[in-house]
């Protein structure tokens, strides 16, 4: 609360050191409208140009409390300033003092304030220009205002433009991370009620026909939940912000492990993995060991008649291929060509620059075929 008080306050200090500064040039280009004005019109011709210009200023000043009604009070007093000269045979108008305050209220709206009531605004200022430019065709005041629009709506644009811009790539890093942590829940949270679902089966079956054996399936159920509520764990930790990379795995001990959970549950799985540590980059590891676990859960949920699954890691010199099959006898189910664990398996390869193959194996079966490059997309 003291930072968010100690910022506000120094925004405000900032606001009254610009306001001040603001006040000494409209000072400053009053006097010299005053002063060229009573040198080539002489008499008091100076004072309604530089008490429209003072009003108009003042309001300028007062821009902040709300930016849309100054901005048109300060196109009013212009309007009226101008007639009033045209019809009264008065120096142009509007003077550089007014012509700057304009600009200040135009700019600061369209900075500011929504798109319509920003875009109400310009074309008010341009209107105000374009009467001057038609009132007093042959003085170069109000080519001077014109001038000073084109600065302002210049002036307010580019902030806009850089906070729209600041916006947006704002949105897309969320929507990136709001798709991260879908795929990241996905991969890890299915993959494990999967295996509890399969062990609760298995327990039913072993209820009916070897009831001394239920106690390990229970025990096995309890170990993947486990597993299960770690997992979401460190998702949640993706939430609060936990450091990069404390969901991911990847490591051959990791995908050995991964393996050795499924085997068993219906299909035998035979694991061609690297030995030793590779030194596979963080993300790299990472998408290694989802594509891995995803094609297992794919397997586990949509190919119960499989009997036997390879799952294949090879590494080159500048590239890893990861190769999942299994012998699923039967036609390829739909639900196994789309969904979001395929799309998720596409979108990290993609990421860095791999690509991924998934399809009817060769005789029977599916094969779902990864590559992606050790250095990443260039």
């Amino acid at each position: 609360m003291f930072t968010s008080t100690l910022i506000a306050v120094n925004v405000r200090d900032r606001a009254v050191q610009v306001d001040i500064g603001l006040g000494a040039v409209f000072a400053a280009a009053l006097a010299f409208q005053a002063s060229r004005i009573a040198e080539s019109w002489g008499g008091g011709h100076w004072v309604p140009g530089c008490a429209a210009g003072t009003a108009v200023c003042v309001i300028a000043l007062a821009r902040r409390r709300e930016r849309c009604w100054a901005a048109a009070a300060g196109a009013a007093v212009a309007v009226v300033a101008i007639l009033a000269a045209g019809l009264g045979g008065q120096p142009a108008e509007p003077g550089p003092a007014m012509a700057l305050a304009l600009a200040v209220l135009v700019g600061s709206a369209v900075r500011a304030l929504p798109v319509g009531q920003a875009v109400a605004v310009a074309g008010g200022g341009l209107a105000v220009a374009a009467g001057a430019l038609a009132a007093f065709a042959d003085s170069a005041v109000p080519i001077l205002n014109a001038l000073a629009w084109v600065a302002a709506v210049a002036a307010g644009m580019w902030p806009r433009y850089l906070a729209g811009r600041s916006r947006a790539a704002a949105d897309r890093i969320r929507r990136d991370e709001r798709l991260r942590l879908a795929r990241e829940l996905h991969d890890v949270v299915a993959h494990h009620i999967t295996g509890i679902i399969l062990q609760a089966q298995a327990a039913q079956v072993l209820a009916r026909r070897r009831p001394e054996e239920v106690e390990g399936s229970l025990a096995a159920i309890e170990a993947v939940g486990a597993g299960a509520l770690a997992a979401t764990r460190r998702v949640v930790g993706l939430l609060r912000d936990a450091a990069p990379g404390s969901a991911e795995h990847g490591s051959p001990g990791e995908l050995a492990e991964l393996v050795d959970r499924f085997d068993g549950r219906g299909a035998e799985v035979t694991a061609r993995l690297p030995s030793g540590d590779p030194g596979w980059p963080p993300e790299v590891a990472g998408t290694v060991y989802r594509v891995v676990q995803e094609s297992l859960t794919n397997i586990a949920r949509h190919a119960p008649g499989a009997r036997s699954v390879v799952v294949g890691v090879a590494q080159d010199a500048g590239s890893i291929t990861v190769e999942v099959t299994d012998d699923a006898p039967g036609p390829v189910r739909a639900a196994r060509r789309a969904g979001h664990g395929l799309i998720g398996m596409r979108e990290r390869l993609e990421a860095l620059g791999g690509t991924l193959r998934a399809g009817p194996a060769d005789g029977c079966g599916w094969s779902v075929v990864a590559t992606l490059p050790l250095r990443g997309p260039r």
